[in-house]
C-alpha cells in the first residue's frame, strides 16, 4: 500500500465513504454517503432494472434505496477484513451478514471506490453468490 501524501488523501476519503456506506447498508439511510459522490458517479450492476452501467448521483440514490428497502430491509452489517489501495482506487474486503429477503445471509465481497479529489467517482463490488432459492428470489425481485 502506498503511503505518500496524495495516496493518504485518497485513503482518507475512501475510508470516510466506506463508513458512510456501512451505515447506509445497516440503516437504509444513504444521505451522508450520497453527499460524498461526484455528480458523474458510475457503478455497474449485473441484473434487473439497474443492469449495466449506471451514471449519476440520482441513479445511485435509486439503487442504494432499492437495495436497502427491497433486498436487505432489515439491514446488512459489513465487517472490514482488509483494505488495499493504489493512486486512485481503494478496495475494501468485507464480510457481510444480515437477512436477504427475510432469510439469513452471509457473504464475502470486495468493494472498490475510485476517488477524485475528496469525492467518490466510481463504485464496483465483486462477490460470489450461491445459486440458492433466496438468491433466485432476489434476482427475480430485481427485474
Amino acid at each position: 500500500m502506498h503511503t505518500d501524501n496524495n495516496n493518504s488523501k485518497v485513503i482518507t476519503t475512501a475510508k470516510t465513504a466506506f463508513k458512510q456506506f456501512q451505515q447506509g447498508l445497516a440503516t437504509g439511510t444513504w444521505d451522508s454517503f450520497l453527499e460524498m459522490l461526484t455528480e458523474d458517479f458510475t457503478f455497474w450492476f449485473p441484473v434487473g432494472s439497474f443492469q449495466g452501467k449506471n451514471v449519476g448521483k440520482a441513479r445511485a440514490a435509486e439503487f442504494f434505496n432499492f437495495v436497502s428497502h427491497q433486498i436487505f430491509s432489515e439491514g446488512l452489517t459489513l465487517t472490514l477484513e482488509r483494505m488495499t489501495s493504489n493512486d486512485m482506487t481503494v478496495v475494501f474486503e468485507v464480510r457481510s451478514q444480515g437477512k436477504m429477503l427475510g432469510h439469513p445471509y452471509e457473504n464475502q465481497a470486495a468493494i472498490s471506490f475510485d476517488v477524485r479529489g475528496d469525492k467518490i467517482c466510481s463504485y464496483r463490488e465483486y462477490l460470489g453468490v450461491l445459486s440458492d432459492g433466496v438468491t433466485r428470489k432476489a434476482r427475480k425481485q430485481m427485474q
